[in-house]
């Protein structure tokens, strides 16, 4: 436990989180500590992350706890509060005057002592000399002033030789005196070097450091952990899993878990996704996970940035919270599309499509920074608006689908990338009154899923959609007629995949992809969901299990 945390208190503390539904995920609390130490054991619910009851742990309770520290100090005489990285600066220049002065009062030192053993040595090498002219002097002070005379030393060296022993005189000492003086000479220089290099003098206060640590250093009590302590992101707080967001025409927006939708054979009527009112439909719903960025297209071109885990968690039934409380959008601004995306990456794309058929490609890093009324994602012409949005690589291909059945597929690379105010480019030419309602990045071996707004639809192999160039008419998709109402979408598949239906009554049908007919272009395919009286399907989405 952190220091002066008491035990006890922490443990009601948890207790008191649990009780009030403020930390979920704990399904019993413990105090196993004994003479033997400490230990609080927190037990967890079947399939939830620890990690997540961890970082909530420590954002809520002591088991993470901070001090405060005023770093106070003396710079130029003066008291002054310093950040960290202050003080360290003003410690080192405080160590590098004491190594400075340290060093000048050794060299004054070294050179007092050199000059000493300069006049002792010029007496050995004229000791006959010296030692005449001593014993002819009347007193100390006229041999000091003959040796200073007759030598040319200065007063200091001729008192050290009066003084010196007799004993120094023999062969032995007088070698002594010899290499004492190298030695203080070779330290002189090492002196000066150090005064002459500012990096000599950090590295001589590194060693020092080393020095005290090795002698006085204990082991730490505490561990210094490569994370920002006391300031845990509301993301460590989120489980990283996939959840089912529905938004409705009426702009409300919501999130569950993807386990409210069971699975129903083909043909069912499905169950109740959300309370609608009358005029309300559903008209977006698609998977994501809860730490996913969503890019919010909408009427104007514009883009939101809204992030899945601050979407309301609510019941299967409940309508939701409206978005215009979550993002500011202006007077008459609608969405349009949404795109969830896990990571913002150098080399991919957003792939634009709108109902005229205008494509358009940006780099993904384009929108990876929008201000809170939102960023220009494209421009748009008068009367048409965003359909959908894809990530892609640059080296794909486009399948775009109309209301009337048609769909044309082309490489990505005939949509070269431009930045996020351009227009884009004709993806594909429209037949009088149609209109474009899906697009799709071709994964390859997917079939391509259609579904109709009167329940009915099939899979086809994408073999069967020829690349086009970008621009044309496109290939039949399905035979839209009377019976089978017009296509409201299209979805890529595979044989694992399960698909969810939406009605405009709110109503969701949860399918297998694998019990959907696969038939071929040209025809109307079978029917899936069975659709009450002044009803209509309206949006599909599929689940990969």
């Amino acid at each position: 436990l952190p220091y002066q945390v008491n035990k006890a208190k922490l443990v009601e503390k948890i207790a008191e989180l649990v009780r009030d539904k403020r930390l979920e995920g704990i399904s019993d609390l413990r105090d196993e500590s004994d003479r033997d130490g400490i230990r609080v054991v927190v037990e967890l619910k079947k399939g939830i992350m620890g990690q997540v009851v961890l970082n909530s742990l420590y954002k809520n309770t002591q088991l993470q706890d901070t001090f405060g520290v005023i770093l106070l100090a003396l710079v130029n005489q003066q008291p002054r509060v310093l950040n960290l990285k202050e003080f360290f600066h003003h410690f080192v220049l405080f160590r590098k005057e004491v190594v400075t002065r340290r060093t000048e009062f050794d060299l004054k030192k070294a050179r007092e002592k050199e000059h000493i053993l300069e006049g002792l040595a010029t007496a050995l090498d004229n000791l006959d000399a010296v030692v005449q002219l001593i014993r002819n002097a009347e007193d100390p002070a006229s041999a000091r002033n003959g040796l200073m005379t007759e030598f040319g030393l200065s007063e200091i060296q001729a008192k050290a030789i009066l003084e010196m022993r007799l004993q120094r005189l023999t062969g032995l000492e007088r070698q002594k005196i010899i290499e004492d003086l190298e030695e203080t000479r070779v330290r002189i220089k090492e002196y000066l070097n150090i005064l002459a290099h500012e990096d000599i003098k950090l590295g001589i206060i590194k060693e020092e450091l080393i020095e005290i640590r090795e002698k006085y250093g204990s082991e730490r009590r505490t561990e210094i952990a490569e994370s920002d302590e006391g300031d845990i992101d509301i993301e460590d707080l989120i489980a990283d899993e996939d959840v089912v967001v529905v938004y409705t025409r009426g702009g409300y927006i919501k999130r569950q878990t993807v386990d409210n939708y069971r699975a129903q054979r083909r043909g069912g009527v499905g169950i109740r996704g959300m309370n609608l009112k009358e005029e309300d439909v559903v008209e977006k719903l698609f998977i994501a996970s809860t730490l996913n960025h969503l890019l919010v297209f909408t009427s104007i071109g514009k883009i939101h940035w809204l992030r899945v885990f601050s979407i309301p968690d609510v019941s299967r039934i409940a309508k939701g919270k409206s978005i215009a409380n979550l993002l500011r959008l202006q007077p008459g601004e609608t969405i349009a599309s949404i795109l969830s995306v896990k990571e913002f990456e150098e080399g991919k794309f957003v792939m634009v499509a709108t109902e005229r058929g205008i494509v358009k490609k940006t780099s993904l890093m384009a929108y990876s920074k929008p201000r809170q009324g939102g960023i220009i994602g494209l421009t748009i012409d008068d009367g048409d608006r965003v359909i959908g949005a894809e990530l892609c690589d640059g080296e794909s291909e486009i399948l775009l689908a109309t209301q009337k059945g048609f769909s044309i597929r082309f490489p990505e690379q005939e949509v070269r990338p431009i930045g996020r105010t351009g227009r884009g480019v004709r993806g594909i030419r429209l037949k009088d009154s149609d209109y474009v309602v899906g697009a799709e990045i071709v994964k390859p071996g997917n079939k391509l899923l259609t579904v109709t707004s009167k329940g009915y639809g099939k899979r086809t192999l994408m073999e069967e959609y020829p690349i086009q160039g970008r621009g044309g008419l496109g290939v039949m998709t399905i035979r839209c007629n009377e019976k089978i109402g017009s296509v409201v979408g299209v979805q890529q598949v595979d044989e694992e995949d399960q698909l969810l239906v939406i009605t405009s009554d709110g109503n969701i049908v949860r399918m297998r992809v694998n019990e959907i007919s696969l038939i071929g272009r040209n025809t109307q395919g079978v029917r899936l969901v069975g659709v009450r009286e002044g009803n209509q399907v309206v949006s599909i989405e599929k689940l990969v299990e």
